[in-house]
């Protein structure tokens, strides 16, 4: 699938910065109305306009979101009632805007308008929030980017979030997200973990990795970290979904385990850089970390865990749920008791559990200590052209690799991610090189 244009990965930013994630009624709305036409919608203050013809076809022309003023309110002020829509009809009229179909869209019909209306009015306030061209530019060059549905590193796994699905992904780190969830398991579990927890999700983790599995979790202190720092030091790739802007490291104390993360791997999210976290942020997350992945484990919960609301994201997404069982004295098990017992959930006791419950017939597991585990020859042509670019000692820049190869910003990044999870490059703190070991095998 290409990759999406500059002027719907721009919408989608200004998309992250106006609406909640999962917003029920922009959910709705992006199913029938391009990015483009919901951002222009908002400054010009009217209701966006259906696409006439295929999903996403239609909507504004580039000339309608470039330039915009974020300082500037809605032209027709959506601090009152909307009195228009964008043909000239009458609020009466809504019901007949060509191409609208209200069995798509709840959020129009005649009962939900004053829903949609608060939500306009609403998403208008914050444009002024919204980034423009130059900060995504900024960010890029941070090493943060904004991996859009279309795009060819975008998770096909996140479709089971249908409305709820993130209208786009701020990535930190130097893993491809689509390649590394395609073998991936989710572990979570208590903020306050015993000895016990610590080290069965540790050891877990780590045989995981071992095994070619990436492990994905919210990055939070006790179980979270546990299954990170695992992975780490099996020198495998995890995953942090974060409740905050990617720029961020919380918490604070786990900002040496953030870094080694994203050499390998990635921090993930769907607010936008420069976001604090909020209580309610780290819920609504939770569907994100069950949806990246094949399953979910829970190590270690009590009953009023918001391990257990991972856990619920993972029954509901139709996902195998797995639990570790615990001693019946410990308080912080009887969330996994719970979840056998009454959810259905598999117990687990170890790696080997795991993959027995996930993998497929015809799973093969890469041997990372090999180098790459894709021929060179395997590779399209522009993987090439960024391979070649790729110093084999010192570490060169992704914005030099991308002008060396003769590519875009964006389809370097994409490519050095794939690179890298397939084990051909590896990126250091003076920038990508070719991965120790593969060097010759590359070149050959």
């Amino acid at each position: 699938m290409d990759d999406v244009s500059g002027e719907e990965r721009l919408a989608r930013a200004a998309l992250t910065c106006v609406a909640e994630p999962g917003d029920p009624v922009m959910g709705a709305l992006l199913r029938v109305c391009p990015p483009a036409e919901i951002v222009a919608a908002l400054v010009q203050g009217r209701v966006p306009v259906p696409a006439t013809g295929p999903a996403g076809a239609a909507g504004p022309g580039r000339d309608r979101l470039p330039g915009w003023d974020r300082d500037r309110p809605p032209e027709q002020g959506l601090d009152r009632p909307l009195e228009r829509d964008p043909g000239g009809l009458p609020r009466r009229d809504w019901d007949g805007l060509p191409g609208l179909d209200r069995s798509r869209l709840p959020g129009l019909d005649r009962g939900s308008r004053p829903e949609l209306e608060r939500a306009l009015r609403r998403w208008a306030g914050r444009l002024g929030e919204a980034p423009a061209e130059p900060d995504l530019d900024a960010w890029r060059r941070a090493g943060i980017r904004l991996v859009c549905p279309g795009d060819a590193e975008w998770p096909g796994q996140l479709e089971v979030l249908g409305d709820a699905r993130p209208w786009g992904l701020w990535v930190r780190g130097s893993g491809d997200l689509r390649y590394a969830c395609l073998r991936s398991v989710s572990i979570v579990g208590t903020r306050s973990a015993t000895a016990y927890g610590s080290h069965v999700c540790t050891e877990m983790a780590a045989t995981l990795a071992e095994r070619g599995w990436t492990v994905v979790s919210g990055g939070a202190f006790g179980i979270d970290g546990c299954a990170h720092r695992g992975v780490i030091g099996a020198d495998g790739v995890t995953i942090a979904v974060l409740a905050c802007g990617v720029d961020r490291d919380y918490p604070p104390g786990h900002h040496g385990l953030f870094r080694a993360m994203r050499a390998r791997g990635a921090t993930v999210s769907e607010w936008p850089p420069g976001r604090m976290p909020t209580r309610p942020g780290f819920l609504v997350r939770n569907r994100v970390i069950a949806a990246l992945s094949r399953g979910t484990i829970v190590v270690e919960a009590a009953r009023r865990s918001g391990a257990l609301n991972t856990a619920r994201h993972a029954r509901d997404q139709g996902r195998p749920l797995m639990a570790v069982p615990g001693p019946v004295t410990s308080g912080l098990s009887a969330g996994c008791h719970e979840i056998i017992r009454d959810w259905g959930a598999i117990c687990v006791t170890g790696a080997r559990d795991v993959t027995e419950v996930l993998s497929f017939p015809g799973d093969e597991v890469p041997d990372r200590a090999r180098g790459p585990v894709l021929p060179r020859d395997a590779l399209d042509p522009v993987m090439r052209q960024v391979l070649e670019a790729v110093p084999a000692r010192a570490g060169r820049g992704p914005a030099r690799i991308a002008v060396v190869a003769g590519v875009g910003f964006d389809t370097a990044m994409r490519c050095l991610g794939a690179l890298a999870a397939a084990g051909f490059v590896e990126r250091t703190d003076r920038g990508w090189r070719m991965r120790s070991g593969a060097a010759g095998h590359d070149r050959g």
